[in-house]
């Protein structure tokens, strides 16, 4: 359990979560049509920060993505009264593509492309001395972040954890989701039978968790993430991971205590029809389901920390929030969701979240609970078998293996000579094609290795790059406007923990899977996060490590399989 110290929501909204949360109470909202921007062809509605917004916020040194960040994350610190520059404070920064806007500019080399520099400028600025740890999990990145700032603290890593999410839009990202058919021209409607898709938002949202009790009696009593194995675009049809997520956090008797279930609700025809048949399966069809996309839209890396803090306040004043836009319930799952506000006197909610790649994550959020039963035990880990490929290299539990050519050509030529046998390999970007050969390598030696679903394995990876090659590709097709053809296969690998998704989709593992981003390769961070992901009971294994392509000279996988002797 950890305990929150303070708090920020930064959006078109306002610039508190006061401001923030009257607003949403009174059922306004900035979500506005706009017919062309930024060179996008077609129309969409979204939440987006104004001109006068960005030039108050605009600080010297910062971009526009990194100021917002720091805006947020300033405020929360200072009210909560921590010294930011102390040794037991992790600045843990969530986002989905941090400087993306700027990869059509001329650009000196990537690197202010890479989440892991934007998070290194915002922590220097605050003050923070610590390594600062980015997590790209796609749209669940907000609450994955909690999910690890929980283990650290509870593990006795940090006693403090300042996470922020934040993600502003813009040709790249809005292209990007309109290219997948997910954007909805007008207002979106969650939950709703007129649904047609998504808005996106920009906005910026803050914690500061602490080890230790608060006065105000806020807890994450627990967390968890899980992958549905199935598609990295499309969610599970019975909301297994989504299911398995929640049956993870709760224990008996917790959902009598709960006023109410913050879904994802992104108005997506899919995202929306699973969660309804996930929330069931959990049991939870009798609790309150709200979404708040209609107020800010989706907004991305920000999302689950924004929804989480509002959910909090909707608490504290008694309060259930209306789901805006929504008229009819149009999804099977039998849910109660409601376009008005309600009174509650319960103290506890849920807010889970789903992501491209398959992943999905849900914390459990309470005022005054009582302690848990804690993994007090530090984990005994071992290194069962080790793979590395580089350029020149290919080493599998210290015996090399040939190869041929360099960059793509060598990553085909291990396929072909080794595997051979998932003709899907070839639809994947530079990373995935890196992490999937590595990993069938590594898993050739493993024992354990079966074909039925298996729920204990995690996967967990980090880079330093993101997923430049990428972001290159896709921005090739969105870069003339006299040839602006956004292509969703580029796209959606985007997001560097697809990779991860890939590998639970080929393994049927419906464990863990997540992304960090890291300014170097630190063997002592990574880790000390690996370690900390066995705190969640159901990991007995880790499928982890390096993984970073940064182009076709210069790339590396040093992967692993790590088992807890404890469990």
């Amino acid at each position: 359990m950890i305990y929150r110290i303070s708090d920020n929501i930064l959006s078109p909204l306002g610039e508190t979560t006061q401001q923030n949360y009257a607003a949403v109470k009174a059922g306004r909202t900035r979500l506005c049509r706009y017919e062309s921007y930024s060179g996008i062809p077609e129309p969409f509605t979204a939440s987006l920060l104004t001109e006068e917004q960005n030039r108050q916020l605009a600080l010297d040194g910062l971009t526009r993505f990194e100021s917002l960040a720091y805006a947020s994350a300033r405020k929360a610190i200072q009210s909560s009264g921590i010294d930011a520059t102390a040794p037991n404070v992790v600045f843990i920064l969530s986002t989905t593509k941090g400087n993306i806007e700027l990869i059509s500019g001329n650009l000196p080399d990537d690197s202010i492309l890479y989440p892991c520099t934007a998070a290194q400028h915002v922590a220097q600025r605050l003050g923070i001395t610590t390594t600062p740890i980015t997590v790209c999990n796609a749209c669940i990145s907000g609450v994955s972040a909690m999910v690890l700032a929980l283990r650290l603290l509870e593990a006795g890593a940090y006693d403090y954890a300042v996470v922020c999410g934040a993600d502003t839009q813009n040709q790249f990202t809005i292209s990007g989701f309109q290219s997948l058919k997910a954007v909805s021209a007008n207002e979106c409607r969650p939950f709703d039978i007129e649904r047609l898709g998504l808005n996106l938002g920009e906005a910026a949202a803050t914690i500061v968790f602490s080890r230790q009790p608060q006065a105000d009696g806020w807890v994450m009593e627990s967390g968890a993430v899980r992958n549905d194995a199935f598609h990295i675009s499309s969610p599970s049809k019975n909301g297994e991971g989504a299911r398995l997520t929640i049956n993870a956090i709760t224990r008996e008797g917790d959902v009598e205590k709960l006023a109410f279930v913050n879904a994802h609700g992104t108005a997506t025809l899919f995202n929306d029809q699973m969660e309804s048949i996930a929330i069931e399966r959990a049991g939870l069809q009798d609790v309150p389901v709200n979404a708040l996309k209609g107020y800010y839209g989706h907004t991305l890396g920000a999302a689950g920390i924004l929804e989480t803090i509002l959910s909090m306040a909707s608490i504290d004043d008694h309060n259930i929030l209306g789901t805006r836009g929504l008229t009819e319930i149009g999804v099977s799952g039998q849910i109660k969701v409601s376009s008005q506000n309600s009174p509650t006197d319960r103290q506890s909610f849920i807010k889970m979240i789903s992501g491209f790649g398959g992943c999905n994550a849900a914390v459990l959020v309470s005022k005054d609970a009582q302690p848990r039963d804690e993994r007090k035990s530090l984990p005994s880990l071992v290194h069962r078998h080790h793979i590395r490929i580089t350029p020149t290299q290919l080493l599998v539990d210290g015996k090399e293996l040939a190869f041929e050519g360099e960059g793509k050509s060598m990553l085909t030529n291990i396929y072909k000579r080794y595997i051979n046998n998932y003709p899907k390999f070839y639809k994947m970007d530079s990373l995935s094609r890196l992490g999937f050969v590595a990993s069938e390598l590594l898993l050739k030696t493993d024992e354990s290795h079966g074909d039925t679903p298996c729920e204990d394995r995690a996967v967990v990876l980090f880079n330093h790059s993101s997923s430049i090659q990428a972001d290159k590709a896709y921005q090739a097709s969105i870069q003339n406007p006299e040839d602006f053809y956004p292509s969703p296969s580029a796209f959606v690998y985007t997001l560097p923990n697809i990779v991860a998704g890939e590998i639970s989709i080929r393994n049927h593992y419906q464990g863990e899977t997540s992304f960090y981003v890291l300014p170097e390769k630190d063997d002592d961070l990574i880790y000390q996060v690996i370690s900390a992901s066995f705190r969640d009971a159901t990991t007995k294994s880790v499928l982890g490590g390096w993984l970073d392509y940064q182009n076709d000279t210069n790339y590396e996988a040093d992967l692993y399989i790590v088992e807890n002797q404890l469990s």
